[in-house]
């Protein structure tokens, strides 16, 4: 499902993004911790940054962060010079690895969305013909712009319960 967001906007697009957001995560924490390179504890603060960032901007469920212990494994496994800090291309891969599963799961949501609204608006469309008062209103709308409205709906739901809350 990972291919979505490379058969919309290329392999290239998703690696443009996570590297923005990697950009973005450690500049912040270089500037306000003064050092060149990031330590387990500034990791860890880039790491709720980064998902405080996808979770604003991503439609549907949030994204939990992971445990600090999957977060020191990570490091290490990132850490190519072993000096248990790390730098800025060594955190870009880190990034990397992190976001993967992240970026599956929306575009496993956005597919779901874009198959399984028009179908339930169809039906929805068919089950209310009959019903006094809405059957008419909805027999006048085409069926492309009702399970438009809908698809629509089911996507604001999605993106913009989260602001409610």
């Amino acid at each position: 499902m990972g291919q979505v967001l490379d058969k919309f906007h290329g392999k290239q697009w998703r690696e443009k993004q996570i590297r923005l957001i990697a950009d973005k995560a450690y500049n912040h924490i270089k500037k306000h911790s003064g050092s060149a390179n990031l330590t387990f504890e500034d990791l860890y603060i880039a790491v709720l940054l980064v998902y405080n960032d996808i979770n604003k901007r991503l439609p549907g469920p949030h994204f939990d962060p992971p445990s600090k212990e999957q977060v020191r494994a990570m490091m290490q496994a990132c850490d190519m010079n072993l000096d248990g800090e790390l730098d800025h291309e060594e955190f870009v891969k880190f990034m990397q690895q992190l976001t993967a599963d992240t970026f599956i799961v929306v575009s496993q949501g956005l597919i779901i969305t874009l198959v399984v609204a028009p179908t339930v608006a169809m039906a929805t469309k068919k089950a209310t013909e009959g019903v006094p008062g809405v059957g008419k209103v909805v027999r006048k709308l085409p069926t492309s712009i009702y399970a438009s409205l809908v698809t629509l709906a089911i996507v604001w739901f999605q993106t913009g319960r989260q602001d409610v809350d």
